[in-house]
C-alpha cells in the first residue's frame, strides 16, 4: 500500500510539473512579439522589447548572416521562429518569398509564386519586390510590382493567387498589405499606363482605391475609391475612433478614413503633393502625414465626416516632412526623418519643433523603429544610429552608437525578440546574441 501510495504521489508531481511548465511555456510564447507587417504591430514601428542591440559591425555581435538571391526592398517580418521576406529575379520576372529560420539564418524554402511581365517605368530606389509580405500566423500573405497577390502556408504551399491587379505606376509599387480580421487591405493608388501619362502621376484622378481581398480565399469584397487623388506608397494603418475601427489610407493629394465593413469613404482631408511614400504615424485621435518632403506635415482629427480640411486639421509644419521614412509617434512627441540626414522632433499637440539634428550617416530612407526608450534609425549606407531620448522633449537626445553593417540598405528594420532583424541589398542579417 505505501508503495502504491508513494507511486500516487508521484504521479501528481510530475502531473504537476508538466502543467506548469505547459503554462510557462504558453505564457512565454503569448508574451512573444511578432513583427506580422510593415513596421510591426500596427505599422507605427513601435516595439515592446528591452535588452535590443546597442553595438555591432558586418563582423561583430552578429548571430547570422544569410544570402539573399535575387532583387528586393520588402522589409522582413516575423512570426515565432519564421522569418518571411520577398526577392525577384530574372530582372523581376520571378516572383519568390523566402522562409527564414530565425535561430539559424537557415533558408527553410524558397518559392516561386509566379512569372510577371517586369514594367519598366520605375523609380530609381524601388524595386520589383518591393512590398512587405504580412502574417497572420498561419499564411503569410505578399504582392509584387505587377498588382498580383499570393498567400501561402508555413511550409511554402500556395493556398492562392490573384492576378486580377494589373497595376501600373510611374514609380513602381511600393505600399505594403495590411490585415483587418479576414480582410486583406492593400491600397491601389496606380497612374496612367497609356498617354496622357502625366494622369494620376502630375494630374489627379478617380483611379485610386482601397482594396479588400478575402484572406482565405483572396477573392475580391470591396473597393473603397478615393475619389481626386494622385500615386502614392504608403501603407495603410487601422485606428480605432470614437470606439470603431477605420482603415487609414494616405495617398498623392489626400488623407482618408475608411469603414472596414464595406470601404466606405468616411472622410477625406486634402493634403496637395505627390508621391506619397511615408506611411502614417496615429495617436491621442489625431493621425501624422504629409506625401512629400517639400510639403507641409499635417495633424488631422479622425473623426470627420466627408470632406473636412478646413474643420479637423490640427496643425501643419513645412520643413520637416520625409520623402521615404514613416512618421515615428511617441507620446507627446512625432519624429521624422526629413531629406538631408536629419531626424526631427515635433510636439505631436501643436507641430512645434522641439530639436533637428543631423546624424551623418547617410541617408535615412529606411523608416525608424522605438523601443525601450530608444529610437534606431538606419541609412541606406547600413549605419545604424541609436538615439536615447531624454524625459526633457526639449532636450537633443543622446546618440550612443553608430553601427555600419556596409552594405546598401532600403528595407526597414524588424524586431525579433532580443534581435534586430535588417535586409540590406545581399543579405538578411540577424543582431545580437540568440
Amino acid at each position: 500500500m505505501r508503495i502504491e501510495k508513494y507511486v500516487s504521489i508521484m504521479k501528481k508531481m510530475i502531473c504537476f510539473s508538466i502543467y506548469y511548465i505547459l503554462t510557462f511555456i504558453t505564457l512565454t510564447a503569448q508574451e512573444t512579439e511578432n513583427w506580422t507587417r510593415f513596421r510591426g504591430p500596427n505599422g507605427q514601428g513601435i516595439s515592446k522589447a528591452t535588452g535590443l542591440p546597442e553595438r555591432w559591425s558586418a563582423d561583430e555581435n552578429i548571430a547570422w548572416k544569410t544570402e539573399i538571391p535575387g532583387e528586393g526592398w520588402s522589409s522582413p517580418v516575423v512570426w515565432n521562429d519564421h522569418i518571411f521576406l520577398t526577392t525577384a529575379t530574372e530582372d523581376g520576372r520571378n516572383c519568390h518569398v523566402i522562409a527564414v529560420n530565425r535561430k539559424t539564418g537557415k533558408i527553410l524554402w524558397n518559392k516561386l509564386v509566379f512569372t510577371q511581365k517586369p514594367q519598366q517605368q520605375r523609380h530609381s530606389l524601388n524595386s520589383y519586390a518591393t512590398p512587405t509580405p504580412v502574417t497572420d500566423g498561419t499564411l503569410v500573405f505578399s504582392v509584387f510590382s505587377g498588382g498580383s497577390f499570393v498567400a501561402l502556408d508555413f511550409e511554402g504551399n500556395i493556398r492562392w493567387i490573384n492576378s486580377d491587379l494589373d497595376y501600373y505606376s510611374e514609380h513602381g509599387l511600393g505600399g505594403s498589405p495590411i490585415l483587418y480580421g479576414d480582410l486583406l487591405l492593400f491600397a491601389v493608388n496606380p497612374s496612367n499606363r497609356e498617354e496622357p501619362k502625366l494622369l494620376g502621376w502630375q494630374t489627379p484622378w478617380d483611379k485610386s482605391y482601397l482594396l479588400a481581398l478575402d484572406k482565405n480565399t483572396g477573392k475580391e469584397c470591396w473597393r473603397g475609391s478615393r475619389g481626386l487623388s494622385r500615386i502614392g506608397h504608403s501603407t495603410p494603418v487601422v485606428m480605432q475612433v470614437n470606439g470603431k475601427d477605420q482603415i487609414i489610407s494616405v495617398a498623392g493629394d489626400v488623407i482618408q478614413g475608411f469603414d472596414p465593413a464595406d470601404g466606405k469613404l468616411i472622410w477625406t482631408v486634402a493634403n496637395n503633393g505627390e508621391p506619397c511614400v511615408p506611411s502614417p504615424a496615429i495617436g491621442d485621435g489625431l493621425v501624422f502625414a504629409s506625401p512629400a518632403n517639400n510639403t507641409p506635415i499635417k495633424a488631422v482629427r479622425a473623426d470627420g465626416q466627408g470632406e473636412c480640411t478646413v474643420t479637423h486639421v490640427v496643425w501643419e509644419q513645412r520643413g520637416n516632412s520625409p520623402m521615404m521614412a514613416s512618421f515615428l509617434y511617441v507620446k507627446p512627441c512625432l519624429y521624422t526623418c526629413p531629406d538631408g540626414g536629419y531626424i526631427s522632433c515635433l510636439d505631436a499637440s501643436t507641430g512645434e519643433v522641439n530639436w533637428r539634428i543631423m546624424l551623418r550617416i547617410g541617408a535615412l530612407n529606411p523608416s525608424p523603429i522605438y523601443a525601450d526608450g530608444k529610437i534606431y534609425t538606419l541609412s541606406e549606407q547600413g549605419t545604424t544610429a541609436i538615439l536615447k531620448l531624454s524625459t526633457d522633449r526639449k532636450k537633443e537626445p543622446e546618440i550612443i552608437a553608430k553601427n555600419e553593417l556596409g552594405e546598401l540598405c532600403r528595407a526597414s528594420i524588424a524586431v525579433a525578440g532580443k534581435q534586430l532583424i535588417i535586409r540590406s541589398a545581399n543579405h538578411l542579417w540577424c543582431i545580437g546574441a540568440l
